[in-house]
């Protein structure tokens, strides 16, 4: 399967989604998009220039390693009139984990967490895109580790539009989990002499993204 072939994500939805009208009874207390985000529908991708997607993990029960992944390939289908119609896909390089420290870089991308080798790509498709407040947004998808395929839940903030100086269109988000890296098999550990864990079960995702406007084909 290709990931990023033009059918796997950017295909709409065969069948039209009722978008309900402000009005409506229906719409309860349901949070309506800004109507100027409408501008902002089509395709995008991260610039990896001036985004991060990275990790943070309680270590040694006393402080935290944060780290990064900066080799990546994403899709992005924003809507901004109907949120629901969005998608994202992104697939990282497994072997390119960087904490600053090669000897645990090492360690990271070998057999006892990452295996790389083996397992060159993890991957997040979304699967529902749900607009929960005024700039905010929740997206649910399928988090792929080491074959091991487990829903995640992502809140994602709306940070602002602007074009650039050199006419790049730009919309920035920034987004987090929270997952138990065991679910996925990620379960080497070592235990403490004072109890506890050398390192945590539970690892914070972190997504800060500055995506650009996808040129339209001629």
């Amino acid at each position: 399967m290709n990931l990023f072939s033009r059918s796997s994500l950017l295909r709409r939805p065969e069948a039209p989604v009722k978008e309900p009208s402000a009005g409506s009874a229906a719409t309860g207390g349901a949070v309506l998009p800004d109507p100027a985000l409408a501008a902002l529908t089509g395709e995008w991708m991260i610039d990896p220039a001036h985004s991060r997607i990275g990790f943070s993990v309680r270590h040694a029960m006393v402080t935290t390693v944060r780290g990064s992944f900066p080799e990546y390939e994403s899709r992005l289908y924003f809507d901004g009139r109907n949120p629901a119609r969005s998608r994202a896909e992104i697939s990282v390089s497994t072997a390119s984990v960087d904490t600053g420290v090669e000897q645990r870089d090492a360690h990271l991308t070998g057999r006892d967490f990452l295996d790389a080798g083996r397992h060159p790509r993890m991957t997040f498709i979304s699967s529902v895109v749900q607009l929960v407040g005024k700039d905010v947004y929740r997206m649910t998808g399928e988090l792929t580790i080491k074959d091991t395929s487990r829903p995640v839940v992502l809140e994602l903030t709306y940070i602002g539009y602007v074009t650039d100086p050199f006419g790049y269109e730009r919309v920035g988000f920034d987004g987090t989990t929270t997952i138990n890296r065991s679910d996925w098999g990620l379960t080497y550990n070592t235990r403490l002499a004072e109890g506890g864990a050398m390192v945590s079960e539970r690892l914070r995702l972190q997504f800060d993204i500055a995506a650009i406007r996808t040129p339209v084909a001629s």
